[in-house]
C-alpha cells in the first residue's frame, strides 16, 4: 500500500468517526422537548458540518 493510500484511509476513518459523533449529538438534541436559541444554532451548525464531512468522505472514496 502506498503512503498516500494509508493517509487517505486514516483520514477517511477520522471523518467517519466525526460523522458518527455529529450524528449522535443531533440525536441528543432531538430528544429535547424544545431547544434553546443556542441549541438551535448548534443544531444548524452540526447539520452543515455533517454534510461537509459526508462530502469529504465521498470524495475520498471516489479517489
Amino acid at each position: 500500500m502506498k503512503q498516500d493510500d494509508s493517509n487517505q484511509g486514516d483520514l477517511l476513518e477520522r471523518l467517519v468517526a466525526e460523522h458518527r459523533a455529529l450524528e449522535e449529538r443531533l440525536r441528543e438534541l432531538d430528544r429535547h422537548v424544545s431547544l434553546t436559541s443556542a441549541e438551535q444554532v448548534e443544531y444548524s451548525q452540526i447539520k452543515k458540518q455533517k454534510l461537509r464531512t459526508k462530502d469529504r468522505m465521498r470524495l475520498l472514496q471516489e479517489s
